[in-house]
């Protein structure tokens, strides 16, 4: 398979049944394990992708989709910003549910549907900027899902994936490996009630596509002048591209 690949899924089929479930049980605790795992560090990296996707965001209508939203944090911070409604999508109902709750006790404009983010119920051409966050290496078919970002795209428009990655440095990644193998399936287990879920996490992080395997795999599906930079040391990657 091109995508991900839980223990025990087949197919491509069965990795996102597999995905999709798990995101049901921590839908309830997702948030609450996700700030503390990343000691809140995940608020600065959507803000940071707020900030490099702005010039679209500025724009009177410019239409903007947040793809694999989970709880809506994106959508939230893109809608601070943004000068027209955000979309979100994502395939997992709770996770829409949680959305939903947030953003009506946040407020700002949003809508939300439910989809599969490797086939969006949208026409070619009706997006300026799509992002994701954490969710593209959750996707069953990498290439697929980089091309139905471009799909969806008009000519010009943008793509932004922020996604975990593997530091460069031997040292920091032997930290960081220790840590997500060993401290962060077991807290997140704890809060969530759903160990597996964060066993997954440190396992799909290390068979995801390096930046510059990610950047070439977006140059393949039709993105222009892509771009990547590393986070926090490189526990995260911000790639950015231009549709053809």
């Amino acid at each position: 398979m091109s995508g991900t690949t839980p223990a025990g899924a087949r197919d491509e089929r069965e990795a996102a049944d597999w995905v999709r479930r798990m995101f049901g049980r921590v839908a309830h605790r997702y948030d609450l394990a996700n700030h503390l795992l990343s000691f809140n560090i995940d608020r600065q990296w959507r803000s940071h992708t707020v900030s490099r996707v702005r010039h679209i965001l500025d724009r009177p209508g410019a239409r903007v989709l947040d793809i694999c939203c989970g709880t809506g944090d994106l959508v939230l911070a893109l809608g601070r910003r943004a000068r027209s409604p955000v979309m979100g999508s994502d395939f997992c109902h709770p996770m829409l549910v949680a959305a939903r709750r947030k953003i009506a006790q946040h407020g700002g404009p949003a809508w939300l549907f439910e989809a599969d983010a490797l086939e969006l119920p949208l026409r070619t051409g009706a997006i300026d900027l799509i992002t994701v966050a954490f969710g593209f290496r959750n996707l069953a078919n990498y290439e697929k899902g980089l091309l139905e970002m471009r799909r969806v795209l008009r000519p010009g428009g943008m793509a932004a994936i922020l996604e975990f990655s593997q530091p460069p440095n031997p040292l920091f990644r032997s930290l960081y490996g220790f840590y997500s193998r060993r401290i962060l399936p077991l807290v997140g287990g704890m809060l969530s009630g759903s160990p597996d879920a964060y066993a997954y996490l440190p396992e799909s992080v290390r068979k995801f596509p390096s930046p510059s395997d990610l950047a070439a795999r977006m140059r393949q599906a039709g993105f222009d002048g892509v771009t990547f930079e590393l986070l926090t040391g490189g526990i995260v990657a911000l790639h950015l591209g231009v549709a053809e």
